[in-house]
């Protein structure tokens, strides 16, 4: 069981900003930090005792570029992925709506 939690846990260690966007970059005197919102988890799982007991696990992970802060001479600024942050929150507007027409239709009642 052990070495299922250490095999899982090496194959977490890929996810994170460096799998969306990658190291920080130095471009001609301008720094590039990546920001990504990533999250993972993982589990496993034993039934009985011993070297031949059935084992199991999996895992899996999600990277969402964000933006990057830019660095210059001139000071720091956040610019925004606006492509990823679209297709984050469109999701997140037609959930609100539809829980907002729920809401709004059993007020009427």
């Amino acid at each position: 069981m052990t070495n299922l939690v250490e095999k899982l846990a090496e194959q977490a260690k890929g996810l994170g900003v460096a799998a969306a966007y990658g190291e920080q970059q130095d471009v001609d005197g301008t720094k590039l930090v990546p920001v990504a919102l990533t999250y993972y988890g993982f589990g496993g799982g034993s039934e009985g005792d011993g070297d031949d007991a059935p084992s199991g696990g999996g895992g899996g992970g999600v990277s969402i570029p964000v933006g990057a802060y830019v660095k210059t001479s001139d000071g720091l600024r956040f610019d925004p992925n606006l492509i990823s942050l679209i297709a984050v929150a469109i999701p997140f507007i037609w959930v609100s709506g539809k829980a907002l027409a729920g809401i709004i239709k059993a007020l009427k009642k």
